[in-house]
This record gives structure tokens, C-alpha cells and sequence, in this order.
């Protein structure tokens, strides 16, 4: 396989709750994983802005950025502000080594609202601002391809491209050559969808891969209880390959075995650092994906 590991520092410093490992610093993350093997991390809302900084971090432990979430606006018809973000996104994360742009879908989602319950308040997007997302998103994807960049889209639960019927529509309108997927097994889950059945057949234009479990019993607590998807983070909703009880690994694994893919696979499984330290889930999971995959 020619793939290669990174981690997010998600599981540090929560982006979406910055308090929850607040305390921690970017050089313990970097650092640590590093320490458990991996070769990219993705971004976080603690690295530098400064790119020179970042870039002296990265190089001190043999790291680069594997990819950056990028937020789109284009469900709230924010295109001219998307587009100018967007290049000054791809500028930063290129020189820093990646090749591909993770683009989440921020307009009117609901994910990053502590107190507004999940499953009752997700936004279901109209065909308008379905339509505008797709050519938006054409738009990001040739302006990437002249960088040597590929734009991957992330389904996230609380978005409104959470449900592989909601993936569907927006594959189906976006153009393959411009537009990829970004793969998550954790929030493919959470959607109540199978995430084996979602990366059989999009396997072809999957750019770039987040792996993570759930714990079947929070998940259900956020359904039944009408918790937010951060009180479900916060509570341990989320965990590493190799812990949790959903994801059915082997047949993720053999997709990708018998597949061409040759990106990254990131591991991405955001929990409280007090409750779940971070180094000994990221060896975990890289020892899981080493001993599952070869490599």
C-alpha cells in the first residue's frame, strides 16, 4: 500500500471547543506524534499563524501538514469571501506540505453549537444552496488544480452533507476531475450510514481518509437524550481504530488494500484529553492500522 499516516490534533485541542484540552501546547502535540510514529498532522486551532514558526515545529520532528480544514460558506451564498479565504488557505497549507484541501461546509451547520441538540436541528439543505455548494465547490477545486492541489469534501454530521443520499446529490453534481471525497468512518457512522458501504462505492474519488470509532453507547445517549454532537465529543461519542464497537475495520481495510488508493490516513478521534490521553490512543491506533494493514 502506498499510503501514509498522519494524526489530528483534534485529539489534543478540541477546534470546535477549544477548552477542551486547552492547557495543552502545539509543541506537546507535534511532539507526541511524532513519538508514536506518524509523519503528518493535519491543522489545528492551536498551530502558529505564522507560517515560518510552523514550518520550523514541523521540520524539528520530521512532520508536515497532510491537510487543513478549510470552511466553505457557500450554503449562506458567501462565495466572493469563500474564494478569497480559500486562496490564501491554499498558499499557507501548500508550503507546507500538502496536496490536498479538507473543505467542511460551515454556512448553517450546527456541529460546533454546544447546546443545540444534534439530530433535531440538522440543517436540510435546498436545492438552491445544494446547487450553489456543487458549482462553489467546482470553483475551489479548479483554482486547487492549478496550485497542484486537490479539493476533497468532508461529510460532517450537523452540515447538511451528513447521509450518503445527501453525498449522492453533491457527487453527482460536482465534477470528479475537481471535487473529491474526503472519507470519515466516524462521522459516516454517526449519520447512521455504514461507512464500508459509503467507501465501496466512492472508493474511486476518495482524496483523503479520517479514520476514528464510536462508542455505541454515548452515540446512543446523544440520539435518545437530544444532546449536542459536542456534548457526544465530550463524553467519549469518539475514539481511535482499534477501541470502539461500530466501525467494521477489517472490511474497511480490505477495500483499501485491494483499492489504488495512495493518499493519507489520518487518525482523527476527537475525546477530552483529561479522560483519554492523547499519546496512548495515538499508539494505540497506529499500532492498530500497523499490525491490520502491513504498513
Amino acid at each position: 500500500m502506498k499510503v501514509q499516516f498522519g494524526c489530528a490534533p483534534i485529539n489534543w485541542t478540541n477546534d470546535d471547543l477549544p477548552s477542551l484540552g486547552g492547557e495543552l501546547t502545539y509543541q506537546q502535540c507535534l511532539s507526541e506524534m511524532a513519538l508514536a510514529g506518524y509523519k503528518g498532522s493535519e491543522g489545528g486551532c492551536k498551530y502558529p499563524k505564522d507560517f515560518d514558526v510552523l514550518k520550523k515545529a514541523l521540520d524539528l520532528r520530521g512532520l508536515q501538514i497532510c491537510n487543513m480544514w478549510f470552511s466553505s460558506f457557500f450554503t449562506t451564498f458567501e462565495n466572493e469571501r469563500t474564494f478569497a479565504e480559500f486562496e490564501k488557505h491554499m498558499d499557507f497549507t501548500y508550503g507546507l506540505g500538502a496536496r490536498v484541501i479538507g473543505v467542511g461546509e460551515c454556512g448553517v451547520t450546527v456541529h460546533g453549537q454546544e447546546e443545540t441538540p444534534l439530530f433535531s436541528n440538522c440543517p436540510i439543505l435546498t436545492e438552491e444552496q445544494m446547487k450553489n455548494l456543487a458549482e462553489g465547490l467546482n470553483e475551489l477545486g479548479r483554482r486547487a488544480q492549478k496550485k497542484g492541489m486537490k479539493v476533497c469534501f468532508h461529510p460532517h454530521v450537523g452540515t447538511g452533507i451528513q447521509s450518503l443520499d445527501e453525498i449522492d446529490r453533491l457527487m453527482k453534481l460536482t465534477d470528479p476531475a475537481l471535487v473529491g471525497l474526503l472519507f470519515d468512518t466516524g462521522h459516516s457512522t454517526i449519520a447512521g450510514e455504514d461507512p464500508v458501504e459509503i467507501l465501496k462505492k466512492y472508493i474511486g474519488r476518495v482524496a483523503h481518509i479520517h479514520v476514528k470509532d464510536v462508542r455505541s453507547e454515548v452515540f446512543e445517549q446523544v440520539k435518545s437524550g437530544g444532546h449536542s454532537f459536542l456534548w457526544g465529543v465530550k463524553n467519549g461519542m469518539f475514539t481511535v481504530p482499534g477501541d470502539g464497537n461500530c466501525v467494521d475495520w477489517m472490511s474497511i481495510f480490505e477495500i483499501l488494500k485491494t483499492s489504488d488508493y495512495e493518499g493519507w490516513i489520518v487518525v482523527e478521534a476527537e475525546q477530552d484529553p483529561a479522560k483519554a490521553d492523547p499519546l496512548e490512543y495515538a499508539q494505540k491506533a497506529r499500532a492498530f492500522m500497523r499490525e491490520q494493514l502491513g504498513v
